[in-house]
């Protein structure tokens, strides 16, 4: 959520950047409800303070028995007035609310203006690309002749875009993730388990809500229409949320957090690039990393933790590229983002694999969770941070499609060999 006094104090400024990633937002309206709001807010503070002299004179008049029937009258009139214009102040506040919920974050300067992913910035490649003296079978092909990836039993049970991953592969997915966390444990993050249920309110607090609501997996409770949940689309929504409300100590920052979790998100999967088999699914599996910085820092940890994603991809031997996005493909509370793309031998192209974001005091505002600045004697919003590190099924299917010594044959990475009980080599034949 963007400060709105800092909004109103350089309004053109912020009209021009906002209307680059939102052309359709109205600065007249959000304009109309605020000053509604402070006109109310203003009025009921009077009101009150009326209220509090007249109440004082009353007592007053009271102990020495002097006539107190118009005083009485007249603070009855003002309590009636202030419920009145409270019940005003209220809807206003939610509208206001509401306009200031769907304005997205502001991007960072450095950050390419474009309506889509054709002004993202490569910033630099890493690896070597293979060319091949055989047939590479693709991860979807290699699942089923091996009959370790089963999407039609997925399918009666679950629905599209879901997936069964058995056997050998099972085995190298879990191997994956445990990879990832004691990877990023030893960097310095530390390790938490969270429901991956959570209140409405949690996603409108990392700002996947509301602006995307038909992406969300909600859970009715039929004994309780009052205490619905929903699935969590990614690690960050209660990771996030884990500070609400809070002011937390400046020399704790950063605090460096990582979980694996399952992420829900509906979508309605097409066919083509970067949407086949275990690369655009309903359920999937992520270990994200967040961080809580101090504001002077935050662009800087930004670059540490987009390292911290990247590291994992060179442990792993598998070329990538880091992608600057432009302001079209910027997620919505984000100011600044590197997407971290995977090679994919059988697209011929990079996919991304991971998005590392700085969404400055964005998030923290809706949370309201600060720091104390002990020099200024006051309390400051935190930046916020996410990243994944990595997409645990992107990264199988970056290790088959790329880790093929033969055709069918893969050789598991080097890093990996102990997470697999020393086993060398998955085929997709007997």
């Amino acid at each position: 959520m963007l400060n709105i006094k800092l909004l109103l104090n350089n309004i053109y400024f912020y009209i021009n950047k906002i209307k680059i990633r939102d052309k359709k937002f109205n600065i007249n309206i959000l304009l109309k409800f605020y000053f509604i709001y402070k006109h109310l807010k203003f009025d009921i503070e009077l009101l009150q303070s009326k209220r509090k002299i007249l109440s004082k004179k009353f007592l007053l008049y009271k102990k020495n028995n002097i006539h107190i029937i118009f005083i009485k009258k007249f603070i009855k009139l003002i309590k009636k007035n202030i419920i009145f214009k409270k019940k005003i102040f209220n809807k206003i506040y939610i509208k206001l609310n509401k306009i200031l919920l769907y304005i997205p974050n502001i991007q960072d300067d450095s950050v390419p203006i474009g309506i889509n992913d054709s002004s993202n910035k490569i910033i630099y490649k890493w690896g070597i690309i293979k060319k091949y003296s055989f047939k590479i079978i693709d991860h979807l092909n290699f699942g089923k002749l091996n009959f370790n990836l089963d999407f039609d039993q997925a399918n009666i049970i679950s629905g599209k875009s879901f997936s069964i991953i058995k056997g050998d592969l099972a085995f190298l997915y879990r191997a994956i993730s445990q990879f990832m966390l004691d990877i990023h444990i030893n960097s310095g993050y530390y390790e938490i388990y969270v429901p991956y249920l959570v209140k409405e309110n949690c996603l409108y607090g990392s700002g996947q809500l509301p602006k995307f609501s038909n992406n969300i997996f909600y859970i009715k409770n039929k004994n309780n229409n009052n205490n619905n949940l929903v699935l969590i689309p990614t690690g960050e929504v209660p990771l996030v949320n884990l500070f609400k409300n809070k002011i937390l100590n400046e020399i704790n920052l950063p605090i460096k957090l990582v979980s694996n979790t399952p992420c829900f998100r509906y979508e309605s999967k097409s066919y083509g690039k970067n949407n086949r088999g275990l690369i655009r699914l309903n359920q999937f599996d992520k270990v994200e990393l967040v961080q809580i910085v101090h504001p002077k820092k935050s662009m800087i940890n930004l670059e540490e933790l987009t390292n911290d994603a990247e590291k994992i991809l060179k442990m792993l031997n598998l070329p990538y590229r880091k992608v600057l996005l432009s302001t079209g493909s910027m997620n919505f509370s984000s100011s600044k983002t590197y997407d971290i793309e995977v090679w994919s031998p059988i697209d011929n192209n990079y996919i991304e694999i991971s998005s590392c974001s700085n969404t400055l005091d964005f998030q923290s505002r809706r949370i309201n969770v600060r720091y104390k600045d002990l020099n200024k004697n006051k309390n400051i919003f935190v930046h916020m941070l996410n990243g994944s590190g990595l997409s645990i099924g992107r990264t199988l299917v970056a290790i088959i499609e790329n880790c093929q010594i033969d055709t069918g044959v893969i050789k598991i990475p080097n890093i990996l060999i102990k997470y697999m009980n020393g086993k060398k080599y998955i085929k997709c034949y007997n």
